[in-house]
């Protein structure tokens, strides 16, 4: 009953910010025709993307290979959120300090993100903290020596109607989940994003990481919904109004009811 508590008050605290969230549906729209071909939709990704999964299981921590010492370090000094390692009031998530939960913690978020593809490019818009994401699809390499960011530096292909995409650059600050688990600058991430119909895709994340875990990650697909009818909303992370939320509803609603 505590995680249940402390996920839901995570959960309120990540739509705090957002000025529509989940009422995305004001401008709706007419949906495009449902029964377009397979084929036609084979190559094309864009839209609005919604994950419908309450326990954001894109990423499954059940399935974490062992950790590294390095790894494990810094795995014993995070403090999350959700779980059973979690104490009201000493969390110490990177988000809480309004730090981008980057990749692949974004894409799996309770928020929704836009697809737009243009010629040899593709731009993921996240909602939660107005993030944006270049993937190059025109053929080039990942360079060799990026410089660290957050996001890394992304290249994607497509192989059949899958389009894989390869991330590398990534710098060692956020975690992949919201259990702790850490990432390092050696991480390269992989994605494989497949249309499964009109209305369905399907992404699949697979960590390699050899400093901070034994072997590859690889984790269960997750389904994301196609909102036609939504847009991507204003949702900046403001570090007052994050306290002043914390402090008022997400620190006492994880403290158990004979705790209070």
């Amino acid at each position: 009953m505590k995680q249940f508590t402390q996920y839901i008050a995570v959960l309120g605290s990540m739509l705090a910010f957002s000025s529509v969230a989940f009422g995305q549906t004001e401008k709706q729209t007419e949906a495009p025709n449902s029964h377009v071909s397979s084929s036609a939709l084979s190559h094309d990704l864009s839209g609005v993307w919604m994950p419908y999964s309450l326990h954001m299981d894109g990423i499954d921590e059940k399935l974490r290979p062992p950790l590294t010492p390095w790894g494990q370090a810094r795995f014993d000094a995070s403090a999350p959120l959700v779980g059973p390692r979690a104490i009201a009031g000493k969390e110490n998530n990177p988000a809480l300090r309004c730090e981008p939960e980057a990749v692949p913690k974004s894409l799996i978020l309770p928020n929704p993100f836009e697809i737009v593809q243009i010629p040899g490019r593709m731009f993921m818009f996240f909602e939660q903290y107005h993030l944006w994401r270049t993937i190059w699809s025109d053929g080039r390499p990942l360079p060799t020596d990026p410089d660290p960011s957050f996001l890394g530096y992304s290249a994607g292909k497509w192989e059949g109607d899958t389009f894989v995409v390869e991330t590398i650059g990534m710098n060692d600050k956020p975690w992949v989940d919201s259990y702790g688990n850490p990432r390092s600058e050696q991480m390269r991430l992989t994605e494989r994003y497949r249309r499964l119909d009109h209305d369905t895709l399907e992404m699949q994340i697979t960590m390699e990481d050899p400093k901070a875990y034994t072997k590859p990650w690889v984790n269960p697909p997750q389904r994301f919904k196609l909102e036609p009818g939504w847009e991507i909303a204003e949702f900046f992370c403001i570090v007052d109004e994050e306290n002043s939320y914390g402090d008022a509803v997400r620190k006492p609603a994880g403290v158990a009811p004979g705790q209070k």
